[in-house]
């Protein structure tokens, strides 16, 4: 069992950045992909980033394409989001989640364990 925890949401203006943390404990967080997906009010949960475990692929949405940046240090057991150039459209509550496998996907449904979320909203 994984398990995992956001920080680093708030409220920002519209061109402003957020930097998002997901610390993960008890499990080999190495050795597996994770991601960061986000939901708005009404809205499904979509996919928004992923990283392979070592970090040498990186997927994005098209909408996020640009500005925002996944990365993990294993050391530290924690994947991060770097979010440049937000936009009102970002608002969501942001879920990390550690992958099935190794390699990242942008599939929901290969990802196991989920985070709690943290709150995102950008003001225009």
């Amino acid at each position: 069992q994984v398990q995992l925890v956001e920080s680093g949401g708030g409220l920002v203006q519209a061109g402003g950045s957020l930097r998002l943390s997901c610390a993960a404990s008890g499990r080999t967080f190495s050795s597996y992909a994770m991601g960061w997906f986000r939901q708005a009010p009404g809205k499904e949960r979509e996919f928004v980033a992923a990283i392979s475990w070592s970090g040498g692929s990186t997927y994005y949405a098209d909408s996020v394409k640009g500005r925002f940046t996944i990365s993990r240090d294993n050391a530290k057991n924690t994947v991060y989001l770097q979010m440049n150039r937000l936009k009102p459209e970002d608002t969501a509550v942001y879920y990390c989640a550690v992958g099935l496998w190794a390699f990242a996907t942008k599939n929901t449904a290969d990802f196991g364990s989920w985070g709690q979320g943290t709150q995102v909203t950008v003001s225009s």
